[in-house]
């Protein structure tokens, strides 16, 4: 194994020497030296329910026993669907495998739709690993932002900051755009929260210039009950969801209008007829991933297993922002919903630009280090800990008696 692990990300996000698990219980994962750690990085999202949660382990197992995959559809799929469109108001879903698949599928449907191949993306923006997106400002325009990406990558991606209405607009003015893809806030700097009435604008200037609009809430769903977007009323054409929404099962999906949902069932890639949407797999909407969305959705993520996991994040938060002012530091805790983390100056940050001063690498191994040390996985440098449905008050509290430890340390 190149590395010695089996996904290079099991080395390259951590920047240490990986650590071998052998099983996980609830908030906290095992080392097989027998070490144990409070999980406030939750595997970046795709182990928010914990480990080994009862609702998912039975509809896993149950439905292992009676068939992981059929490549055709059952009950759990039209639940499921059914689910979504209550929770998050788009009323048709499709599964794929993981959130850049959700989100190739969407950039495809919406360059058919539009007849347009450009996509406008925020800075500080991350949409999974896919050639259109793995991107960044440069002082000489939009580059790769990674090895072994075609050379023309970048050519039909623009990348504007986050916040700017003003940009946005000089963007999508030539109406050569398909789709403009964003994350209501920002997860992948740590925390970016959109300004009062930039959302709505981004949603009115898309339909003014004839683009569409996709929410990726591969993070994001799991900060408020329905998302961020139903919580916070945003109008859209697509919306993407992933993680397998914290289950630890592999499954992406993404929502779509039912005027879109329309144009996609006339375009079907049939194998025996003429060339459809370029979209599905072989893996994708198993049984088994449908049987984890299913208890996800009934059992685990509940209106109040939502609220219980926001009131934590405040107390993380509310904790980090007085260890910062004891220790008169002139920072400020970043907060939206069980997320939270460390912003290395006086105010939130509003754009990419203003958020990577946070990005401090050695500042952050060095906190991730003391706390693995001592029994806490703290998050990945581009996160922040997040409170997981399995976590307590204690876990919390647990955490900031740390921290607060780390920060003496620091400032000896």
């Amino acid at each position: 194994m190149p590395g010695g692990v089996p996904m290079a990300w099991m080395k390259g996000l951590y920047r240490t020497p990986p650590i071998f698990v052998s099983h996980g219980e609830g908030a906290t994962f095992f080392d097989v030296d027998g070490n144990g750690y409070l999980d406030f990085n939750v595997c970046d999202l795709s182990m928010t329910m914990g480990y080994g949660h009862p609702a998912i382990e039975e509809a896993v197992c149950s439905q292992i026993h009676r068939g992981a995959h059929f490549l055709l559809p059952g009950e759990d799929a039209i639940v499921v669907s059914e689910l979504l469109a209550e929770r998050t108001g788009i009323p048709c879903w499709q599964f794929t495998l993981s959130a850049s698949g959700a989100n190739t599928e969407v950039l495809r449907i919406a360059r058919f739709l539009t007849g347009r191949d450009k996509v406008v993306v925020f800075g500080g923006h991350y949409h999974g690993h896919i050639d259109e997106t793995l991107v960044d400002r440069k002082d000489d325009g939009v580059k790769q932002a990674l090895l072994g990406l075609p050379r023309d990558a970048a050519l039909d991606t623009r990348i504007v900051p986050f916040n700017s209405l003003e940009s946005l607009e000089a963007a999508l003015v030539n109406q050569d755009v398909a789709l403009v893809l964003t994350e209501p806030a920002l997860s992948n700097c740590n925390i970016v929260l959109p300004e009062p009435g930039f959302l709505a604008g981004v949603r009115e200037l898309t339909q003014r210039y004839g683009s569409l609009l996709c929410l990726d809430e591969a993070h994001t769903f799991q900060f408020a009950d329905g998302g961020l977007g139903r919580h916070w009323r945003l109008g859209c054409d697509f919306l993407v969801l992933g993680k397998g929404l914290g289950s630890g099962v592999s499954f992406g999906l993404y929502g779509m209008t039912d005027d879109i949902a329309h144009v996609v069932a006339r375009h079907i890639d049939i194998d025996t007829g003429p060339a459809g949407l370029a979209t599905g797999g072989t893996l994708y909407a198993s049984a088994l991933a449908m049987a984890a969305a299913r208890a996800a959705l009934e059992q685990v993520l509940t209106p109040a297993a939502f609220e219980r996991v926001t009131r934590l994040g405040a107390r993380l938060a509310d904790g980090l922002d007085g260890l910062f002012e004891s220790k008169n530091l002139p920072w400020k805790a970043f907060r939206l919903g069980p997320r939270s983390g460390y912003c290395l100056a006086s105010e939130l940050p509003k754009n990419f630009n203003e958020a990577e001063v946070s990005l401090d690498y050695e500042f952050i191994d060095s906190r991730r280090v003391f706390m693995a040390n001592r029994g806490i996985w703290d998050a990945v440098a581009s996160a922040g800990p997040q409170v997981s449905f399995a976590h307590t008050a204690s876990d919390v509290d647990r955490y900031l008696a740390t921290a607060g430890l780390f920060l003496d340390e620091l400032l000896v």
